[in-house]
């Protein structure tokens, strides 16, 4: 909290307080990777090899640019330049868009997204599916 014009205090909001990053191999990332959730702040601390994106929802903006700029922001910012693996789970324009507008960031920094060329059936559903290892 701060105080802004008059002393009134404003509370100041980020999805992941600052502090030492976090490494992890496999992170969802939350809400539909809603920008309302997951900032710049977020990739700069929880560091991982694969972030799983979902979210198809055009209306609802999911998933949203800004979250998907804030990983190239974040990422930028770290000491090593470690592969980074980005998985979509919908197909998206925002994804799409994002992915030509970025691509050359995108291989500076050693992030690769992965388009799924499999799918699974299970009883009467079908959908797209991606194998890790880890």
């Amino acid at each position: 909290i701060s105080k802004g014009p008059g002393n009134t205090k404003v509370a100041k909001s980020t999805a992941v307080p600052p502090g030492p990053p976090v490494y992890l191999d496999l992170v969802y990332i939350p809400n539909h990777s809603n920008s309302k959730n997951v900032d710049v702040e977020f990739f700069k601390r929880v560091r991982s090899s694969y972030y799983v994106v979902s979210g198809n929802d055009s209306a609802a903006e999911e998933p949203s640019r800004a979250v998907l700029d804030s990983l190239l922001e974040g990422k930028a910012q770290w000491e090593s330049n470690m592969q980074v693996t980005l998985i979509p789970t919908h197909d998206s324009e925002v994804m799409r868009e994002w992915y030509q507008e970025t691509h050359e960031k995108q291989q500076d920094l050693n992030i690769m997204v992965l388009a799924s060329s499999s799918t699974v059936v299970m009883q009467d559903e079908s959908f797209p599916a991606c194998k890790i290892e880890l």
